[in-house]
């Protein structure tokens, strides 16, 4: 079975601008953004980090953790964002790996709950995540699905 690297941008900051990259390439928002957080994170400024798994030297999954992932429910943070893993990868338990990972993390530096939106269903229950309600994404016309962990 094939081994995997987890780490914390902390554990690896060589490659904060690589998976600011990556991110990027994902989900569309400006890498800028993604390095504006990660140096954040870097810097001690925050305990909210970012989450790696790595295929030798290739980024192939990860998730941040931001104050909020734009959307109406200010009260409901620190939240999970940017959950991705390249499709050839999916069905591993990756995800679930680094999910329980930042669940974990920020648990032992007194930081719960931790909450994520989402589309899916099905899925984040599998790693203790329950449904808590529904809130507005900013701009979007439908109303997103929020989740807790505690």
């Amino acid at each position: 079975m094939k081994e995997f690297n987890y780490v914390t941008l902390r554990e690896s900051p060589e490659i904060a601008d690589k998976a600011a990259e990556w991110f990027s390439s994902k989900w569309g928002v400006p890498k800028e953004a993604y390095l504006e957080c990660m140096q954040a994170y870097l810097n001690n400024e925050t305990e909210y980090g970012w989450y790696l798994c790595l295929d030798g030297d290739k980024i192939v999954s990860g998730l941040g953790v931001i104050e909020n992932d734009f959307h109406d429910r200010k009260d409901l943070t620190p939240n999970v964002c940017a959950v991705y893993t390249e499709e050839e990868y999916r069905c591993k338990g990756i995800a679930g790996n680094l999910l329980n990972m930042v669940v974990d993390d920020l648990k032992s530096k007194g930081i719960t709950p931790i909450y994520l939106v989402t589309d899916h269903t099905g899925f984040y229950e599998k790693y203790g995540w329950k449904f808590l309600c529904m809130v507005q994404g900013d701009g979007e016309p439908d109303m997103t699905r929020m989740y807790i962990h505690d």
